[in-house]
């Protein structure tokens, strides 16, 4: 059984990834590495919320940047956020199946 201060690193890891914003900017950059300004154009959100989401992300692992000149270019830290994504697209898969068949039975 995890510790109660292990459970609360959890707790604060999936808190993290419950915001639709940091899961709308991790989806574009499961895409590949992009700059701030792609992805305001992509996301339609200001500079200052995707900085501060982006930052968010960077702490807890999920993103990395590099500096090119005057720009920084995140990208998603690749393995993590493909096993994340992975794991969660199966487990709905099961699930929409699963009401799928109940739906046809019943």
């Amino acid at each position: 059984m995890p510790s109660p201060q292990l459970l609360g690193e959890y707790s604060q890891f999936f808190r993290l990834l419950s915001e639709p914003a940091r899961l709308q900017l991790l989806c574009h950059l499961k895409q590949g590495p992009l700059d701030v300004a792609a992805l305001i154009e992509a996301t339609g959100f200001s500079q200052s919320h995707i900085s501060r989401q982006l930052g968010q992300l960077q702490r807890a692992g999920l993103v990395r940047c590099e500096r090119e000149g005057t720009r920084t270019i995140w990208q998603a830290d690749g393995a993590l956020v493909d096993d994340l994504c992975d794991l969660v697209q199966t487990r709905l898969k099961q699930r929409l199946q699963a009401q799928l068949e109940q739906l046809q039975v019943g």
